[in-house]
């Protein structure tokens, strides 16, 4: 279980985030949902204790500031907006970093259980054929998925995912989030939490929904009641339930 309580953070010394509180089960799938500027990214930043924060972050009732880095990095992954390395490693390699946290390292070995791992994912987001390839030669929708699988390999408890749609075409969207639905379903104390801006995939994908508005949770719960309800239009400053049908009038003709 992640818990979230009276959080605040940003930049500069100004607060992003604004006193947010969330608690996220075993098995969730939440998307973060709201427009640009709203503090989405910041708070997994912060969740993921990368940014200095106030207020309580805790991960089955354990303060997230008393794990060590590698301690830290078992129990939670995330997966930002601008993942990059700066040495062209092979597609194997860059996965396999994801191992670090359990002890591991490609250049000084992987265990069999890692080398499973490994390959499992590869084969997941379809990357198996370019495995021996440098990340440089890749395009961006297939670097995304290497870093979606290295964030994978890691095979923490709680995957924390800023748009990790980015880059993917419509196929890889969706098999994606299915295949995050599968894992969450499959560890019994797994859980997702993911940034999205395309609404279409979080009402599809989501489990439960946070809509966030100035850096504050303008309303949590089930996502046919926030994509049903009048926060939405309120947050967006128009009608986006009508926007939808509408433009999914235009397939039907």
């Amino acid at each position: 279980m992640l818990e979230i309580t009276d959080l605040r953070c940003g930049y500069g010394g100004g607060d992003v985030v604004k006193g947010i509180n969330l608690n996220v089960k075993n098995g969730d799938i939440l998307c973060v949902v709201g427009p640009n500027g709203c503090g989405k990214s910041t708070l997994l930043k912060a969740a993921a204790r990368l940014l200095p924060f106030r207020g309580s972050v805790q991960i089955d009732g354990t303060e997230t500031r008393s794990f060590s880095r590698k301690e830290l990095a078992k129990k939670i992954a995330l997966l930002g907006q601008n993942s990059r390395l700066y040495f062209p490693y092979t597609v194997f390699d860059t996965v396999a970093m994801g191992r670090y946290a359990r002890g591991e390292s490609v250049f000084g070995g992987l265990s069999a259980a890692g080398k499973q791992s490994v390959e499992r994912v590869l084969a997941v987001l379809e990357l198996e054929k370019d495995r021996a390839r440098f990340i440089s030669e890749l395009s961006g929708g297939q670097l995304q998925r290497v870093f979606l699988a290295r964030t994978l390999v890691q095979d923490p408890e709680i995957i924390l995912l800023d748009e990790p749609t980015n880059h993917l075409d419509l196929k890889h969207q969706a098999d994606l989030l299915e295949y995050l639905g599968r894992w969450a379903d499959s560890g019994g104390t797994r859980t997702v939490i993911a940034v999205l801006h395309d609404l279409n995939l979080a009402r599809r994908f989501c489990r439960q929904a946070v809509l966030m508005a100035d850096g504050k949770a303008a309303f949590c719960g089930a996502p046919e009641e926030i994509f049903a309800g009048p926060a939405l239009k309120e947050v967006y400053g128009m009608d986006v339930r009508e926007f939808m049908l509408e433009s999914l009038g235009k397939w039907e003709t």
